[in-house]
């Protein structure tokens, strides 16, 4: 999770409208799918508020009976196995076909599609969760209330969901990553009541705002709200 505080000095800009933002971030994940997964397989492990964070998301969900649930964005599947590891009956959906292979290679169980959150091929009302853990990063600010209301759509009534996103203010276009591999993605830093205002527009309830400052000038949000 990066959000600092001296956004200046890390190029960011204020620049959230990014022609053709799709492609690119298909395009920058699938360059990246193998050393992405490499770098951040351990992660989880060392990191015992997020395992909390989605304990309490995995509560809620067994609360409303269980039932499928989604994590969108999930890259190359690690927080989905998580999710499965602890009960709950996940699946993952990612833009990035080659973050999807790394998906299935790495966790032959279950189930990954490739699918983009602003038109989810999932039936209406079908899922008891969806899990966006930082995926919504790469959303420009206009296209996130579409992405929302694609959440709202497939999700029951009283299902749950739950945002983590970097906290802040300021975007900034990210040229490399994850074993020195070109990208072209912007970085979108957000206030957690910016997200709530988003969710309650798109017709959720929200339960809660979280900030965690894992490290000096970081910090990471989560939202939890429900249909």
């Amino acid at each position: 999770m990066t959000c600092l505080s001296s956004l200046a000095a890390l190029g960011y800009r204020a620049r959230v409208q990014v022609p053709g933002w799709l492609d690119d971030t298909r395009t920058s994940y699938d360059t990246v799918a193998v050393s992405y997964a490499e770098v951040l397989r351990d992660a989880l492990a060392r990191e015992p508020f997020q395992r909390g964070i989605l304990a309490l998301f995995a509560e809620l969900v067994r609360a409303q009976g269980n039932g499928p649930v989604a994590d969108i964005g999930c890259g190359p599947g690690r927080i989905t196995a998580h999710l499965h590891r602890i009960g709950l009956d996940a699946f993952g959906v990612d833009l990035s076909p080659g973050m999807i292979d790394v998906a299935r290679r790495d966790h032959p169980g279950l189930r990954f599609e490739v699918g983009s959150m602003t038109g989810l091929d999932i039936a209406d009302g079908s899922l008891t969760g969806i899990l966006a853990w930082f995926s919504l990063i790469h959303v420009p600010d206009d296209e996130v209330p579409t992405a929302l209301a694609e959440f709202h759509r497939v999700l029951r009534p009283g299902g749950v969901v739950l945002l983590g996103f970097h906290c802040g203010d300021g975007s900034r276009l990210k040229t490399e990553g994850y074993g020195g591999h070109p990208m072209n993605v912007y970085v979108h830093h957000r206030r957690p009541d910016r997200v709530a205002a988003w969710l309650a527009a798109a017709g959720f309830t929200v339960e809660a705002e979280l900030v965690h400052h894992p490290a000096p000038d970081i910090e990471g949000a989560f939202v939890f709200a429900h249909r």
